[in-house]
C-alpha cells in the first residue's frame, strides 16, 4: 500500500470531552497509513514493517534430507531383509546423491540429500557393522529421521505478511528462501517538541522557578525503535509566533509531531490557537486522568498530538494514544494492551464517575496490585516505582481492598504484538 493523504475530517466528532474508548475507536477507524515503501538489505530489516506479502519461490528444504547422521535405506527392503543390508557407500551434505542400490543401506550425514530409493534413516549409533553389512535394529518406522521436501516452507507459501513487524525469526525465514532484500514501510518521521518558559535543558543551571525538561528524552526513549525516525524539534518558549513558525516548518517534513505543554487554556497556553490557525483541531479534552488536556489535529498531512506538560500525563498519553497513532500511520495492526485481573492492595473511597483513570502501579510479591500513593502527574518517582498501570473504567466510583482491578503491565504497550506471526 502506498502512502495516502489524511482526510480533513478524520477526527471530527460532536463531543467536547471524549471517552477513552471513543478516542481509540476513532483513531482506528479514521487514521490510515501515510508512509511510503522502500527496499532494504535483509540485514537492516529487523523490526521494520513489511510492506508486502512475501511468498517462497522454493521449497525449504528443496529435497528430502537427513535429520541425523546415520544409514538411509528403503523401509520395504529393511523389512524383507530383517534389517541386514549391504553397505552402499557414503553421502555427505552438499554433495549430489547417487541413487541407492536396491536392498542396500547408505551412510549419510545430517543435511545430506536422501538418495533416490531411500525413504527411512536410522541413527548411526543404533546400528552394527558386520563386515560389509549394516545391521539395523528392529522397530524402525517408515520415514524415520527424514526431513521431507517443503516440510518447513512449501513452495509458494506465504512466509511473511504485509504489515507485520519483522523479527529475527522472520529474517531467518526470509534468508532461507534466498532473499537478500525486503520491501518495508519507510520509517515514520516523528518530531518531539517541548514548550514552556519554565523549561530548562538538562546540563544547564536551573533556578528555583524552573524545571528540567524530562519530557523530550522520556518520549524519545519510549518511541525508540527501528521503524521510527525520531526528530528532536527542540524546546520553545511560550511564544505563539515561534511555535507557529516551528510547527509549520516541521509539518512539511514529518508524519507526526508530538508536543508537550501548552495544550490547556491558560494565558500562556498557545498550542490550541496555533493549531487552529495552521490546520485543524479535531479533539481536545479527553475524559481521563492523567492527561485530560490533550489535543489531536493535523497540519496538512502531518498529525499533531499535543500532550500535557506534566511528565506522568505525557508518559501515560504516549502509551495510550501515541503508540496506536503511530501504528495506524505505518499500516500496522495495533493490538490493545491486555489487562490482568489482580486483587487490589489499596482502596479508593471515592472516584469520579465518567472519567477513566490510569494509576501508576506494580504487582507485589503476594500478587496484588499496589497503587502509587500520590496521584500528582508531575511525580516521576511514581513512574520509576511502577511496572504498569491500574485501569479504572468510567463506571467505577470506588475500589475496595482486595477487589479485582485491571492491571496493565508496561510490557503490554507495544506498537505491534511481539508474538505476531
Amino acid at each position: 500500500m502506498s502512502a495516502r493523504k489524511l482526510l480533513d475530517d478524520c477526527f471530527l466528532h460532536d463531543k467536547q470531552r471524549m471517552r477513552h474508548e471513543d478516542v481509540l475507536v476513532l483513531l482506528g477507524d479514521r487514521l490510515a497509513q501515510t508512509v511510503g515503501e522502500e527496499t532494504v538489505p535483509l540485514t537492516q530489516a529487523l523490526q521494520r514493517v513489511c510492506a508486502e506479502d512475501v511468498t517462497s519461490p522454493i521449497a525449504v528444504p528443496q529435497s528430502d534430507n537427513a535429520a541425523v547422521d546415520g544409514f538411509a535405506f528403503s523401509h520395504r527392503d529393511y523389512i524383507a531383509n530383517d534389517g541386514q543390508m549391504p553397505f552402499d557407500g557414503t553421502t555427505s551434505a552438499g554433495t549430489k546423491a547417487l541413487p541407492l542400490s536396491p536392498g542396500t543401506a547408505r551412510q549419510i550425514f545430517t543435511g545430506a540429500v536422501m538418495p533416490e530409493g531411500a525413504d527411512t534413516l536410522v541413527m548411526m549409533e543404533d546400528c552394527e557393522m558386520d563386515g560389509e553389512f549394516v545391521q539395523v535394529p528392529n522397530g524402525m518406522k517408515l520415514g524415520a529421521n527424514r526431513r521431507s521436501k517443503g516440510e518447513d516452507v512449501p513452495e509458494g507459501s506465504t512466509v511473511l505478511r504485509s504489515g507485520h513487524v519483522i523479527s529475527a525469526a522472520h529474517i531467518a525465514a526470509l534468508a532461507s528462501i534466498g532473499l537478500a532484500k525486503v520491501n518495508v514501510r519507510q520509517k515514520l518521521r516523528v518530531g518531539i517538541l517541548s514548550t514552556g518558559d519554565e523549561i530548562v535543558q538538562p546540563g544547564a543551571s536551573v533556578q528555583s522557578h524552573q524545571v528540567y525538561d524530562a519530557n523530550r528524552p522520556m518520549l524519545a526513549s519510549l518511541l525508540a525503535m527501528p521503524a521510527i525516525e525520531i526528530v528532536d524539534i527542540g524546546h520553545l518558549p511560550d511564544d505563539p509566533l515561534a511555535l507557529s513558525e516551528t510547527i509549520k516548518s516541521a509539518s512539511q517534513r514529518l508524519n507526526l509531531i508530538i508536543s508537550t505543554g501548552g495544550a490547556s487554556r491558560g494565558g500562556e497556553d498557545h498550542m490550541l490557537d496555533v493549531l487552529d490557525t495552521l490546520g485543524k483541531r479535531h479533539i481536545w479534552q479527553i475524559a481521563i486522568k492523567p492527561g485530560r488536556p490533550m489535543m489531536f489535529g493535523q497540519v496538512g498531512d502531518c498529525v499533531l498530538l499535543g500532550l500535557p506538560g506534566n511528565p506522568v500525563a505525557a508518559f501515560v498519553c504516549c502509551l495510550l494514544y501515541v503508540r496506536p497513532t503511530m501504528a495506524r500511520l505505518m499500516g500496522v495492526e495495533h493490538r490493545a494492551p491486555r489487562p490482568i485481573m489482580l486483587p487490589a492492595g489499596f482502596s479508593v473511597p471515592k472516584k469520579k464517575v465518567d472519567r477513566r483513570e490510569f494509576a501508576r502501579a506494580w504487582r507485589d510479591e503476594e500478587g496484588r496490585a499496589q497503587k502509587f500513593a500520590r496521584d500528582g502527574s508531575g511525580l516521576i518517582s511514581g513512574l520509576v516505582a511502577a511496572s504498569g498501570l491500574i485501569d479504572l473504567p468510567e463506571e467505577i466510583s470506588s475500589v475496595a481492598m482486595d477487589e479485582l482491578v485491571r492491571f496493565i503491565p508496561f510490557s503490554e504497550f507495544e506498537i505491534a504484538h511481539k508474538d505476531q506471526p
